[in-house]
């Protein structure tokens, strides 16, 4: 996927510039200008990737929505298994590129002498909790979402035909509502996602 938004995304592969251009600038420059606040965009290639886990969530997510279509973003090996590489290769990279600025990270300047262990302790199990927190909140707020939306959806199915015509019409515009409301969810957790993978970058040595 990631080679896939390289060819969409470099214009130099072009002789002319396709019509979805304008579409697709949209999405590159939402993540880059995110990226570019942090020290990201000092690692080579990472906007594409970040880019193609972007668009990549968001298709998820919204496919999601579609009746009878399953939303594999609800499964935590899924996300785990997108947010773990990621920042497993942020670490990785970290420690290859510059080993002392990664230890040195471990202790905040200033701090006093006799807390320094519990603190290495404290920040390495910070780091290590990340990519749990980063693909449990996916999860969490995608499921919740989808249960949601089948219990409104049943309820009504249960009460269309004994109850009153106000009560129907209140009931399928809540259910058009929160499937709206549930699209916005959609697109703000592939950002969030995409945006903490950004700000985990800011740690790498530059």
């Amino acid at each position: 996927f990631s080679l896939l938004t390289v060819l969409l995304f470099s214009s130099s592969y072009w002789l002319t510039v396709p019509r979805y251009d304008t579409i697709i600038k949209t999405f590159k420059e939402t993540v880059t200008s995110q990226i570019f606040r942090s020290f990201g965009f000092n690692i080579g290639g990472f906007i594409n990737v970040v880019t193609g886990l972007f668009l990549f969530l968001i298709f998820i997510n919204l496919s999601g929505l579609i009746p009878y279509v399953f939303s594999t973003t609800r499964h935590l090996a899924v996300s785990l298994s997108l947010g773990l590489p990621l920042w497993l290769s942020l670490i990785i990279s970290a420690i290859f590129f510059n080993p002392r600025s990664v230890v040195a990270g471990l202790l905040p300047m200033g701090a006093p002498a006799p807390l320094n262990p519990f603190l290495v302790i404290i920040e390495t199990v910070r780091i290590l909790v990340r990519p749990i927190t980063l693909s449990v909140r996916l999860t969490a707020n995608m499921r919740a979402g989808h249960i949601v939306l089948t219990l409104i959806g049943n309820y009504l199915t249960a009460r269309f035909f004994i109850s009153s015509i106000f009560s129907i019409l209140l009931l399928i515009s809540i259910q058009v509502l929160y499937t709206i409301f549930e699209f916005g969810i959609s697109l703000i957790q592939a950002y969030i996602f995409c945006l903490l993978i950004t700000l985990y970058s800011d740690e790498h040595p530059h």
